[in-house]
C-alpha cells in the first residue's frame, strides 16, 4: 500500500513537472533583467503580447520588457471582450503608455479573437516593420500554444519566450487549484488538437 502511494505521488509529481515545463517555455530564464548580447539574452526587434486571461499581467510583461531594452516596438493584440467598449489591445495600449511606453513605438491588432488571430494578426504589423526577432509574452499557460501558432503564422520571425509566470490565474502552485488543471489540461488539449487538425482553438 505505501509502496503504491509513493508511486502515486512520484507519478503526479512527473506529470506536474511535465506540463509545468512543457506549457511555459522561456528562453530568458538565466538572463538579468537587461540583455546582455550573450547567448539567448539579446535584443529583438519587437516585444508582442496578446490578450486574455489576465490581459493587465499579460500588458505589464511587455511593459518591462521594453522599458528594460529588450525591443524596438510593442504590439499589442486582442479584440474587444465587451463589444460595447474599447478592444482589448486598445486598453494595453493606454496601460502601457500610462506607464510611460510611447505610444509612437506601440502599433495594436484590435481584431483578433483567437490565439491563431493573434498571430495571424500580428504578422501584417511585423510585415509592415519589417521585424524578423519578436518576444512573445503571454500567460505562462498559454505561453507553448501561442509560440506553436506564432509559428506557424510567420516561419520567417525567431520568436523567443518569455512567459508570466504568476498572474491572477496562474503561478508556481497552478496544481492546488481546480482551476489550474482546468487551463494546464485544457492547454495541452488545445496543443494536441492544433498538431492532429492544424487548426488554432480560441
Amino acid at each position: 500500500m505505501i509502496r503504491w502511494l509513493l508511486g502515486a505521488v512520484i507519478l503526479l509529481g512527473l506529470i506536474i513537472g511535465g506540463l509545468s515545463w512543457y506549457l511555459q517555455p522561456n528562453d530568458f530564464a538565466g538572463c538579468s533583467n537587461k540583455p546582455t548580447g550573450e547567448g539567448k539574452c539579446v535584443r529583438a526587434d519587437a516585444i508582442v503580447a496578446i490578450s486574455g486571461g489576465d490581459t493587465s499581467a499579460r500588458t505589464e510583461s511587455a511593459i518591462q520588457l521594453y522599458k528594460n531594452g529588450w525591443g524596438s516596438y510593442v504590439i499589442f493584440s486582442g479584440a474587444a471582450q465587451d463589444k460595447s467598449g474599447p478592444s482589448n489591445a486598445a486598453a494595453m495600449k493606454t496601460q502601457a503608455i500610462n506607464e510611460g511606453v510611447p505610444a509612437s513605438v506601440i502599433y495594436i491588432d484590435e481584431y483578433a479573437s483567437s490565439t491563431e488571430q493573434n498571430a495571424t494578426n500580428s504578422k501584417s504589423i511585423l510585415d509592415e516593420l519589417g521585424v524578423t526577432s519578436i518576444i512573445l509574452t503571454t500567460s505562462g499557460y498559454h505561453q507553448r500554444r501561442a509560440y506553436l501558432e506564432f509559428e506557424r503564422a510567420d516561419k520567417g520571425v525567431a520568436i523567443y519566450n518569455k512567459p508570466v509566470l504568476t498572474d491572477k490565474d496562474w503561478s508556481f502552485w497552478w496544481w492546488l487549484t481546480p482551476r489550474g488543471w482546468w487551463l494546464a489540461l485544457g492547454e495541452l488539449a488545445k496543443i494536441i488538437i492544433l498538431h492532429i487538425t492544424g487548426v488554432g482553438s480560441a
